[in-house]
């Protein structure tokens, strides 16, 4: 939902950074990797109830996220960048509520089940919009350094990590974080479709 009103922020912040790594010859590929192997731990933490070493994770995740974006306008975007982008985040996401399954089967496997489908409504209807659009020629203008077609929502990016601080920080509320939550990325899945139905229809082209 604001997403595209930090970009600029994350940008300003993570272009030193960027820059640095830059000149140093590390691409923005590595840095996907590394983040993602840092969403790695953060689901090996929750599992073992590690709620804190959790919270570090998802942050330093998230920090990569941002900077291996920044330095790819650097260096140049590569449509392989943009695809692991997308493709870690989608298994990123989902990890997290399993880490807490996973951790207290007993409490927390429904509400993480029904987190998780809710997440699968959320990215299918962003990649099956972001896909026609680039069929069609569309830009997203309010992302325009993405390397794909952005679809806005309630539950984007910037909400879903403030959910998992959340979680970590009350891990005792996980089920009630997590299914007020789900609700959100329903909405929003709901949403998505009203906006691809009309979007893509025949008279719009």
């Amino acid at each position: 939902m604001i997403d595209a009103k930090i970009l600029p922020l994350q940008k300003a912040a993570l272009q030193p950074i960027a820059e640095f790594l830059g000149r140093r010859g590390v691409r923005a590929d590595q840095i996907s990797v590394v983040g993602f192997i840092a969403g790695l731990g953060a689901f090996v933490a929750l599992c073992f109830g590690y709620w804190l070493a959790a919270l570090l994770l998802i942050l330093a995740n998230r920090g990569f996220d941002g900077l291996d974006g920044a330095v790819a306008r650097i260096q140049g975007p590569t449509d392989r960048g943009a695809y692991l982008d997308i493709a870690f985040d989608m298994v990123f996401y989902a990890l997290i509520p399993l880490g807490f399954a996973i951790a207290s089967p007993e409490v927390n496997a429904l509400p993480a089940a029904i987190l998780i489908v809710s997440f699968v409504g959320t990215g299918s209807s962003f990649l099956a919009f972001s896909a026609v659009a680039a069929k069609l020629g569309r830009k997203a203008p309010e992302f325009p350094t993405k390397g794909i077609y952005y679809a806005g929502g309630l539950a984007e990016g910037f909400e879903t990590i403030a959910v998992f601080v959340a979680m970590c920080l009350f891990p005792e509320s996980f089920a009630l974080i997590a299914y007020g939550f789900a609700a959100l990325c329903a909405l929003t899945t709901v949403i998505r479709w009203r906006q691809g139905w009309v979007a893509f229809s025949e008279g719009s082209r």
